[in-house]
């Protein structure tokens, strides 16, 4: 089968399945947090300030911050999508390599930083300390079915990273003025914000394209060594 076909299927099939999940819901704000997180990473890394951030119960947020005009905002605004789809593909690379933990580090540290330094709100706040108690509590005292979060996890960013961004390909193309960061581009250089948001669009599905990729690797890995 052809893969980029496959990968669709894929997606279509997460979709659907992770979302009979009981509260598979409330999870789906990872993405929302790797996605700001980009956005405010950027704007330290261009010496900005992070004035704060806010996560909401619909999986939307928003990151208010200093930056200078011009060049620095259009990397700003370019951050958060990319980040996120990148992220998931990391997580699925994490599993091809074995290393599950350091997975779930990263996304403890990352909640744990913007729990300390930038999110203000209650949602947010509660959203944020509960998702790092369960990952500590997944990693020392659950280790047994730890790999089965991972993976819930790996899931729904990998959907959620897709999703959003045909829903801002959506957004861009009937009420562009509403289309979140493919909007502000659309604000800060002579393309439209249809343009912006169909290049998140294809670079969501390439990652996911590598993620799955790294996901049937391992999957082959363990069926050749279970044949033995």
């Amino acid at each position: 089968m052809n893969k980029w076909l496959k990968t669709l299927l894929f997606l279509a099939g997460s979709a659907f399945l992770t979302r009979l999940i009981p509260f598979s819901s409330l999870f789906r704000n990872l993405d929302t947090m790797v996605h700001e997180f980009g956005h405010a990473l950027m704007t330290l890394l261009l010496s900005g300030s992070v004035l704060r951030i806010e996560l909401y119960a619909d999986h939307s947020g928003v990151t208010y911050s200093a930056i200078g005009a011009g060049a620095q905002a259009i990397l700003v605004s370019l951050a958060g999508y990319p980040l996120a789809s990148l992220f998931s593909l990391l997580l699925f690379y994490l599993y091809r390599r074995n290393r599950l933990q350091w997975g779930l580090m990263l996304s403890t540290a990352i909640a744990l930083i913007m729990l300390i330094l930038y999110v203000r709100g209650g949602f947010g706040m509660m959203w944020l300390a509960g998702f790092i108690a369960l990952n500590l509590a997944m990693m020392f005292l659950w280790p047994k079915i730890s790999k089965y979060y991972y993976l819930f996890l790996a899931f729904l960013t990998l959907e959620e990273s897709v999703m959003g961004t045909l829903f801002l390909v959506s957004s861009a193309a009937f009420t562009p003025s509403r289309a979140g960061d493919a909007a502000n581009l659309a604000r800060l250089t002579p393309l439209p914000a249809i343009f912006w948001a169909v290049l998140f669009l294809l670079f969501s599905l390439l990652c996911a394209k590598g993620a799955l990729g790294f996901l049937f690797k391992e999957e082959r890995r363990n069926g050749k060594l279970g044949n033995r």
